[in-house]
């Protein structure tokens, strides 16, 4: 039963934190080298991946796909897709993907003469599921060493840790007030079932002792 708890416990944890770790904005510091765009199938499993069109739009089998290409300062590459949120899930209420597209077409840059913007986006890059995460805004900066402190990410899983922490507490009140109570009058009938069956055992005990010893009697009379 313990293995089975921690087991449960864990991989509630693990969904959890992969789920956040999807959700919430991660900042990269990344030199633009181009946007495309591409015709995307969403047929397949990774359809969960994607948002919606772009706001006014029909939900496709298949659509078009704006894609923003990058480089980070030490060479390797990053490829962002760039989709409307609109008012779904994640709720970043993204509706200037164009607008969007357009400011980072006007950051490209060469690696001789390199321009640094600071990427703000969300979810993975699945290179064989061609998964791409999402950018919600582009700022431009003049150091690629900028120091970018998450303050949304700390101020939101302080209140979810805040949220859990009174959570707890609750249940660990709820518990001592009701169900605490409740098992030890279950403990306290179950003490007194076994004080009885123990007395009427040893009565029965005493019957059937005194029954033999009686018959035992008749045994030496013949």
């Amino acid at each position: 039963m313990r293995y089975a708890k921690w087991t449960l416990i864990s991989t509630v944890v693990l969904l959890a934190t992969l789920f956040l770790n999807y959700t919430l904005p991660q900042h990269d510091v990344v030199r633009i080298t181009g946007t495309e765009v591409i015709r995307q199938d969403f047929s397949g499993w990774n359809r969960v991946f994607y948002a919606q069109p772009d706001s006014g739009n029909a939900n496709l089998a298949n659509r078009d796909l704006r894609l923003i290409n990058a480089a980070f300062p030490d060479g390797s590459i990053m490829v962002y897709r760039n989709e409307d949120t609109g008012w779904g899930w994640p709720p970043y209420f993204k509706f200037d993907t164009s607008n969007l597209q357009a400011q980072a077409a006007d950051l490209r840059s060469t690696k001789s003469q390199p321009r640094y913007a600071v990427v703000t986006q969300y979810g993975w890059r699945i290179i064989f599921g061609s998964i791409y995460p999402n950018v919600v805004n582009i700022r431009e900066v003049s150091d690629p060493n900028v120091t970018i402190i998450p303050w949304f990410n700390i101020v939101f899983l302080t209140l979810l840790a805040l949220v859990f922490l009174r959570i707890y507490r609750w249940v660990q009140s709820f518990r001592k007030r009701r169900i605490d109570p409740m098992l030890e009058d279950v403990s306290e009938v179950w003490d007194k079932m076994e004080d009885q069956a123990e007395v009427v055992q040893k009565s029965a005990s005493g019957v059937f002792g005194r029954v033999v010893a009686w018959l035992g009697t008749w045994r030496s009379k013949r």
